[in-house]
């Protein structure tokens, strides 16, 4: 475990170690960038995406958050009452990204990823630093904040890229599991999740799982695996 402080200065995620397995970046196809959830490590999340990776030329990228926690409270929450860890979670992500693409993989072969509190972080990023990405997977998570406007994030994608917001995302395939009865994710924030990621121009795939609780079972790892598959 890191011994700094969680949520100390400005953006306390920045000196954090970014975890790294598969195949090397410079001499990978793809990439797939996973963020782990509260009180994990990326090299545990790293364990599943050498599960998904499958056998292609597959770079997997793990930001790590200090502390193992990116922000202290719920998801739920007002934003403020999450930050600074919040937003240094995101600039921790769109590094992660830009190893991959620095490296000459495009954003359209970069999956980016998480669980609970990392999929939150990665559905966030995805829609507000929205482009063609190869996928998002979105395992027991949803959008940050006390709640979900869809014509915010459409407004965001309006003012950050030269389109259609409506197709900012570009057909980007997203998967979205979860259990409807998670201590942590209301299911409702699911559904409001998809709705914005479907305005922004995802091809959603939204899977609501009976009595499941707060976890990935096998149906969500081979659907995630699946885009893997498909990015290179």
């Amino acid at each position: 475990m890191s011994g700094r402080t969680p949520h100390a200065g400005d953006d306390p995620h920045a000196d954090e170690e970014l975890v790294t397995a598969g195949t090397p970046v410079a001499d990978a196809d793809a990439a797939v960038v996973l963020v782990h959830g509260r009180g994990a490590t990326a090299r545990s999340i790293v364990d599943f995406g050498e599960e998904i990776g499958g056998s292609g030329d597959v770079a997997l990228l793990a930001p790590q958050a200090a502390a193992n926690t990116w922000y202290p409270n719920s998801f739920l929450a007002p934003v403020a009452e999450n930050e600074p860890g919040r937003s240094s979670g995101l600039r921790a992500v769109g590094r992660a990204v830009e190893t991959a693409t620095d490296a000459g993989i495009p954003a359209e072969r970069v999956l980016v990823g998480g669980f609970s509190q990392g999929a939150c972080l990665a559905s966030e990023f995805v829609a507000r630093n929205p482009t063609r990405y190869g996928g998002l997977a979105v395992l027991s998570g949803g959008l940050i904040g006390e709640s979900v406007d869809v014509d915010d994030y459409v407004s965001h994608a309006a003012a950050a890229i030269d389109g259609d917001p409506a197709a900012a995302l570009g057909g980007t395939p997203a998967f979205l599991g979860c259990s409807d009865v998670d201590p942590h994710i209301p299911e409702e924030r699911v559904h409001e999740t998809s709705a914005v990621l479907e305005a922004l121009g995802a091809d959603v795939d939204e899977r609501i799982y009976e009595g499941m609780g707060h976890g990935i079972n096998e149906e969500e790892t081979e659907a995630v695996a699946d885009l893997v598959a498909a990015l290179s």
